[in-house]
């Protein structure tokens, strides 16, 4: 997939391990411009992990970007781990890093999970966010869990089979369920084939044609585990988000400006969700991409992507 629009492949000028609660270890890193504009990437999944395409979104001459990978994924560790692990604690974490580092205020962006993510650590601390990039947005509400397990097979039928068949038939009226009892077994023989059916399950339905890259990409034994196991644990507990929700909150960021982009094939984040960020979010400006699913990396979705971030260059 020819990726010109994206900034050049960049290695970090800092990489660190910062201990957290819970005998969680945070691995982080900072690539481009050590004084300029500061701007965090959240990953999604919860549990994919960040990598070193999601570097290239920024000008490394103009912004400060700081990469990290959530409790239990990627380079953090332990790897899959769900003790104290809620988006509550991955709050916390985002302010444990911004003040290690020694930042005041940063752009936020984040794709699908790492939508919610921003959100959720915006309103807690609106006052050290200048701005929101978001993509594929998932407000983590009970219809969209729903519509990940059950209604994709409406679209994509073959990889939702593969996805149910995974399971006995007599456990699949509760496929989340019967999901976290394998991923959570400690017998890798058990835990490994379903990390890697849900993940590919999800690798399938992420692009608006077929992707073999992106399917491989989410098979990965390592990056599958983390991103099923995580990925489900958050589910099975309502994402851990607050009383009425993400929306139920807004007020509380309504001053602060956003970009939202959005596929509108996106089917594992269907596009009604972005429209209603949009709708409840005064300075929020929506872009909605025309030929696209869900990743970033769909052609048009990294360009308006990376159109976003330049008008908050533009802002400063």
């Amino acid at each position: 997939m020819p990726r010109g629009d994206l900034f050049p492949d960049i290695a970090p000028y800092e990489t660190g391990l910062l201990p957290l609660s819970g005998g969680h270890v945070m691995y982080w890193e900072q690539v481009g411009n050590p004084r300029g504009q500061p701007v965090l990437f959240l990953h999604g999944g919860p549990g994919a992990g960040a990598g070193a395409i999601h570097r290239r979104f920024f000008d490394p001459g103009h912004w400060r970007v700081v990469i990290f990978d959530q409790r239990g994924a990627g380079r953090s560790r332990p790897l899959g781990e769900l003790r104290e692990n809620s988006t509550p604690h991955l709050v916390a974490d985002i302010e444990t890093l911004r003040r290690f580092l020694g930042i005041e205020r940063w752009l936020l962006f984040g794709g699908s999970w790492g939508s919610t993510l921003a959100l959720a650590y915006a309103q807690a601390h609106p006052d050290r966010v200048a701005g929101c990039v978001l993509r594929g947005v998932f407000l983590g509400r009970p219809t969209e869990v729903d519509w990940f397990l059950y209604g994709l097979r409406r679209i994509f039928p073959d990889a939702w089979s593969a996805f149910a068949e995974h399971i006995p038939p007599a456990e699949r009226h509760d496929l989340l369920g019967a999901y976290l009892r394998r991923l959570c077994d400690p017998d890798p023989l058990v835990h490994g084939p379903a990390a890697r059916a849900w993940s590919l399950y999800e690798g399938s339905c992420s692009t608006l044609l077929p992707s073999p890259e992106t399917v491989a990409s989410f098979a990965q034994d390592r990056s599958a585990l983390g991103l099923a196991r995580i990925e489900a644990h958050y589910f099975a507990n309502d994402l851990f988000l607050p009383p009425g929700g993400l929306l139920g909150h807004m007020d509380r960021i309504a001053h602060i400006p956003a970009e939202i982009v959005q596929g509108r094939y996106d089917m594992v984040c269907p596009c009604d969700t972005a429209f209603e960020l949009a709708a409840a979010w005064p300075r929020a400006r929506l872009t909605v991409v025309p030929d696209a699913g869900h990743s970033a990396l769909e052609p048009g979705v990294r360009t308006a992507l990376v159109a976003a971030v330049e008008r908050f260059r533009r802002r400063a």
